[in-house]
């Protein structure tokens, strides 16, 4: 969805139980297995890891996706966070 006064870009995260994961802004999903799904929103990419995890309802045209199975995290890949995160970890294990 397109904020018409900003022109910002909006996403859900909705999760329950850590067993149901709805999302949306959603642009592709670009690969899944039972432990690993990577997805392509408005926001960027987003992991979602965790066990026995299995599409339950997927609609591209509304830029929505449904992931049931045992969530353990989900992360979103930024050009910027693996560099800030090995600073913030570089800190924590010296």
């Amino acid at each position: 969805m397109v904020d018409q006064n900003k022109g910002q870009k909006r996403q859900e995260v909705k999760m329950l139980n850590r067993k149901l994961l709805e999302i949306t802004g959603v642009l592709n999903v670009e690969s899944f297995d039972s432990e690993e799904f990577l997805l392509e929103t408005d926001l960027g990419f987003l992991t979602i890891k965790g066990q026995n995890l299995h599409i339950k309802h997927l609609s591209l045209e509304q830029g929505f996706v449904a992931i049931e199975g045992l969530v353990h995290s989900l992360a979103y890949l930024d050009g910027n966070a693996p560099s800030k995160s090995k600073s913030l970890f570089g800190k924590l294990f010296k």
